[in-house]
């Protein structure tokens, strides 16, 4: 009857609304970028970063995805009805790469491959998972099917059905920018956006052993993704703004239901802001 049970809720899944944290490789860096010097991982990524922001300019220090490990992914499963079903987080508690890397691609294909939704996936997000699959040696020929025609491709940038990158979505796929990213998206609508943390202190984070508020920070940016994906399928037409509404409202106490257990729900319900329209007679704000 379990096995029913779970049989039953995989079909349920059409998509898996996700982010990835990740952290530098430390021995990798090292070995390719400073190959006649004798630094230990620290400060090979020290060292890289101390680089990127003098190249940069503008004071970031982000390191390429080739380098990175996968040490955070929270996944949203949203049913057809774009109802949220569950949000996990990978290899909680020990969060291994390798683990994590073999659960993703092997969750997405349990599910019967459904859509991903994510926001700068493409540029990040996947190339992350993509390349620790090369790492570890998995097989995602469902994946990486490049003899199919090109547009049923999964990694086709247009191909909507086997990806919707969010910032693809609201920049017409790089035509426009979206300048403030997720986080101005969701404060659109109401909704937390970054409350004191983003990707930038991850790597000093996680060396300072603060791995639990890692995945936190990740549930919560699935929480702003998954918000952010109702609102275009307004825009789109595939839901009415009244069904989105309730889709909130069903979130909220969902979250309110299990905030004792995660502080990471505790958190954002904290910050939480309803969605105000303008009332088109009265010019005044009201509550929906």
């Amino acid at each position: 009857m379990a096995n029913l049970r779970a049989a039953q809720y995989g079909q349920q899944v059409q998509y898996l609304v996700f982010d990835v944290e990740a952290v530098a490789d430390g021995e990798l860096i090292a070995k390719v970028r400073y190959p006649n010097e004798q630094y230990s991982p620290a400060e090979a990524i020290r060292a890289y970063r101390d680089e990127l922001i003098e190249q940069r300019g503008d004071g970031k220090d982000f390191i390429p995805a080739p380098f990175m490990l996968p040490i955070s992914v929270a996944v949203g499963k949203v049913d057809r009805e774009f109802r949220l079903l569950d949000l996990v987080v990978l290899d909680d508690p020990d969060y291994r790469p390798d683990v994590i890397t073999n659960l993703f691609w092997s969750g997405w294909q349990h599910y019967g491959r459904p859509t991903f939704v994510t926001f700068n996936g493409r540029g990040y997000d996947l190339p992350v998972l993509e390349l620790a699959a090369f790492r570890y040696g998995l097989s995602l020929p469902d994946w990486f099917n490049i003899h199919d025609r090109s547009f049923e491709q999964s990694r086709n940038r247009y191909n909507l059905e086997s990806h919707l990158d969010l910032m693809d979505f609201f920049t017409n796929f790089g035509a426009g920018r979206m300048t403030g990213g997720l986080n101005l998206l969701a404060n659109l609508i109401g909704k937390p956006g970054k409350t004191g943390i983003d990707g930038s202190k991850v790597q000093d984070m996680y060396d300072s052993g603060a791995v639990e508020e890692i995945n936190d920070y990740c549930r919560c940016d699935v929480l702003d993704t998954y918000f952010v994906f109702l609102r275009s399928q307004v825009l789109t037409g595939a839901l009415k703004l009244e069904q989105e509404q309730e889709l909130v409202s069903q979130t909220k106490n969902w979250l309110a239901e299990r905030a004792d257990s995660s502080p990471a729900y505790t958190h954002y319900l904290e910050h939480w802001g309803d969605w105000r329209a303008e009332d088109e007679n009265s010019g005044e704000m009201t509550s929906i």
